[in-house]
């Protein structure tokens, strides 16, 4: 998918925004979160419960991201993104749920909550704009719906390569790399606690 480098109108600023604004929004709220799990000392209060749904969320996130990414976007993956959406931010309300029972959770930290919330809204939000056709044929309930409209299908255009390694190292460095540090640490701290109980 090749963007002319004089274009500026709407479809386009819109693409952009998506692949360069709101997915790598993502990196800097999720590495400040990981920092003020760490900072509450989260191996000792809520530990593994809280970390697991984490990497809940995570998944929530990361599979209309994928599909987003490397899939055609049809009412499928449209569906996909509004569904997953919709269960991160019930997870999201899950998870503070645990962190307020179990440990101090700062206003920093929940606004924090607040960016990582709206960012998936916001990206299945500017995906279903950009293909407001695949939405309406979702919605007619399969009136001239295409073969293809509840399939996951290659895009015809893929991204390029380039960026989708950059985005899969981007992910693994910001977003893998620290919560499954953030696990190992809950799991060691638990051992523990259950070495010291025997």
């Amino acid at each position: 998918m090749r963007i002319p480098p004089g274009a500026d109108d709407v479809e386009n600023a819109s693409r952009r925004f998506l692949m360069y604004g709101v997915l790598p929004l993502w990196f800097v709220p999720a590495v400040a979160d990981w920092v003020m799990h760490r900072r509450t000392r989260i191996e000792e209060t809520s530990g593994v419960r809280e970390s697991a749904v984490h990497a809940l969320m995570m998944t929530e996130a990361g599979i209309p991201v994928v599909a987003g990414l490397v899939a055609k976007v049809n009412p499928l993956v449209l569906s996909l993104m509004g569904g997953a959406a919709v269960a991160h931010g019930a997870t999201a309300l899950w998870d503070v749920t645990i962190a307020t029972h179990d440990r101090e959770v700062h206003p920093v930290e929940q606004h924090i909550h607040s960016f990582l919330e709206v960012l998936p809204l916001s990206a299945a939000a500017f995906t279903a704009c950009l293909h407001w056709d695949k939405v309406r044929a979702g919605l007619r309930n399969g009136k001239e719906a295409a073969a293809d409209d509840w399939k996951l299908v290659p895009k015809d255009q893929p991204l390029p390569a380039a960026y989708l390694a950059s985005v899969g190292a981007a992910v693994g460095l910001f977003v893998a790399l620290p919560y499954a540090e953030e696990m190992l640490r809950c799991v060691r701290a638990r051992r523990g606690r259950i070495g010291h109980a025997a």
